[in-house]
């Protein structure tokens, strides 16, 4: 079993930063597939970042390239999700996910562990 512990949420004004942590206290993330997807109200789980198993290739979903990256830290128990230039619009909860069997998937049902999610609240 892997535990997957998001942070980094909070209120932020439209244009602003946050950076977002999710961390697998005593594993690794580095042979695992780890994704980022978000749920706004009402709204289905969308996938926004992936950085793949073993050679960290990063993905992003079209709405938010060139303002967020995902990236692992040295020590490969934590990634990051660093969101520039926020939107109202990418209000959500933010939950991390990871999969040691997958490339990379934009479908949640593919991944096996997941967080409880950090909110993200971006003002007008």
């Amino acid at each position: 079993q892997v535990q997957l512990v998001e942070s980094g949420g909070g209120l932020v004004q439209a244009g602003g930063s946050l950076r977002l942590s999710c961390a697998a206290p005593g594993r690794t993330l580095s042979t695992s597939t780890t994704a980022w997807f978000r749920q706004a109200p009402g709204e289905e789980r969308e996938f926004v970042a992936a950085i793949s198993r073993n050679n960290g290739n990063e993905y992003y979903t079209d709405s938010v390239k060139g303002r967020f990256t995902i990236s692992r830290a040295n020590a490969k128990t934590t990634v990051y999700l660093q969101m520039n230039s926020l939107k109202p619009e990418d209000t959500a909860i933010y939950y991390c996910a990871a999969d040691y069997n997958l490339w990379i998937a934009t479908n949640p049902s593919e991944y096996t562990y997941w967080g409880r999610g950090t909110q993200v609240t971006v003002s007008s």
